[in-house]
């Protein structure tokens, strides 16, 4: 079996790190609101994308013997509060976090595609990519369908998570 390139395997690492947070966020903003709460089958369906996505993630990392990264069980924690939170805020809080954090997740994966596309490499990566960043790109639009923007103290809720998001892919991509 050949090496992954480094690159390649922070790239992977990265991405299953997002998408198990995502699922963990899902996750606790469901333990607050319930299966009857507003949004509620919006975020369980949304959730069962992200869990695909993973699982599509794992498989991968375990073919090209790539690590995950060592912070799983900060982001387990982590994604699990922010998604509590913001859910006892409100359902449009909950919401604003979903639009904020595909926000990140689609400029993340659109700079991943950006790279491989122009390199030429690994094409299957890339697909996956751009599959999921639709996805995600979905679940953005939905959420400010469903009135992200009218969460309490918006600008300040979107650009915390926001930053909170692009701290944990540069620190997983490497940790």
């Amino acid at each position: 079996m050949t090496k992954v390139p480094d690159h390649i395997a922070r790239m992977i690492r990265v991405d299953q790190a997002g998408e198990f947070g995502a699922t963990r966020i899902y996750a606790g903003q469901l333990a607050v609101m319930g299966d009857r709460g507003p949004h509620s089958a919006e975020i369980a369906g949304m959730a069962e994308q992200e869990a695909g996505h993973r699982a599509k993630f794992d498989a991968l990392m375990a073919r090209r013997s790539v690590r995950p990264t060592a912070l799983q069980p900060f982001w387990d924690r982590a994604g699990f509060a922010l998604g509590a939170v913001t859910a006892l805020i409100g359902p449009e809080a909950a919401m604003a976090c979903t639009a904020a954090v595909e926000t990140e997740i689609d400029d993340h994966y659109s700079r991943q595609l950006d790279q491989l596309q122009d390199s030429g490499e690994d094409p299957e990566l890339a697909a996956m990519i751009e599959e999921f960043r639709e996805d995600e790109r979905e679940h953005r639009d939905a959420a400010l369908a469903a009135g992200a923007e009218r969460a309490p103290a918006y600008p300040l809720l979107s650009g915390v998570i926001r930053l909170g998001c692009r701290a944990a892919i540069r620190i997983s991509e490497r940790v």
